[in-house]
């Protein structure tokens, strides 16, 4: 059981994202005890489930109603448990692929439409009032931009160094090889708490883990606007920053700083 275990925490990507980081990829590991050598349960499959999840809690919210809010927030969660779990099956079981990669990212970029989409009808069903459309679809299209600056940014890398791939993967490795383990099993009550006190200075970043959180407390808690505000001034900053920031790094051919694994 012990060994199970050690094996499944591995699995643990050490960058997680905030929310993942300390609740739901643990949570996820937990669950994968489980299920990670039910030969039929692929991770492509689980997936699947983490997407159906993620639209059924999105019907939830656009039905409306306290009981259908504090469900959808549940099932948000579940689907990022789900979520973490694809990745960490892949791993134990030696299946990691490229496809499973790609489908994972692309299914993550469907959910976050359709939550967010989900919560603009319902908090102008609240209102009667088209900001609230504005700003979701502001946080939707600055978080977008976030990603497409990552990755427009390694085409041009690629475009005009070759061996840009190798090399970032090289450096990542080593990067990688350099950090420890700093929490986890066996590392004693002290070394988890200050990890985890180290770890919440990730919720600044809003990523996707962070919009997990944010919008199951907002559902919760009946508190959609204000979460929507949050939501697109965190994003626009972020869409702004990191698109000044690639494009200094390359106009100043910062080639070192682009070669090291990009935040969104």
């Amino acid at each position: 059981m012990n060994q199970k275990l050690e094996r499944l925490w591995e699995t643990k990507n050490k960058d997680d994202e905030w929310w993942s980081s300390f609740f739901t990829s643990p949570l996820a590991i937990f669950a994968n005890w489980f299920v990670v050598e039910v030969k039929w349960l692929t991770p492509n499959l689980v997936t699947v489930l983490s997407l159906l999840v993620a639209l059924i809690a999105s019907v939830l919210i656009v039905v409306g109603g306290q009981i259908n809010f504090i469900i959808a927030a549940v099932l948000i969660n579940v689907s990022h448990i789900l979520d973490c779990m694809d990745g960490q099956m892949a791993k134990y079981r030696g299946s990691s692929s490229r496809l499973g990669n790609y489908f994972d990212k692309v299914t993550d970029q469907i959910q976050i439409f359709f939550w967010f989409s989900a919560v603009a009808y319902a908090a102008y069903s609240q209102v009667q009032d088209v900001k609230v459309v504005f700003l979701a679809f502001t946080g939707v299209a600055f978080y977008s931009l976030r990603v497409y600056v990552k990755y427009v940014t390694i085409v041009i890398e690629v475009e005009h160094d070759s061996g840009y791939l190798e090399k970032s993967s090289t450096t990542a490795t080593t990067i990688r090889k350099k950090k420890t383990t700093q929490a986890g099993l066996g590392k004693g009550f002290k070394r988890n708490l200050l990890w985890f006190f180290r770890e919440q200075r990730k919720f600044f970043l809003f990523n996707e883990a962070v919009f997990v959180f944010i919008l199951s407390g907002a559902l919760i808690f009946d508190m959609l606007v204000p979460m929507l505000w949050v939501f697109a001034g965190s994003q626009f900053y972020y869409g702004i920053v990191r698109s000044w920031q690639r494009g200094r790094q390359i106009h100043l051919n910062q080639h070192g700083e682009l070669l090291k694994p990009m935040e969104k």
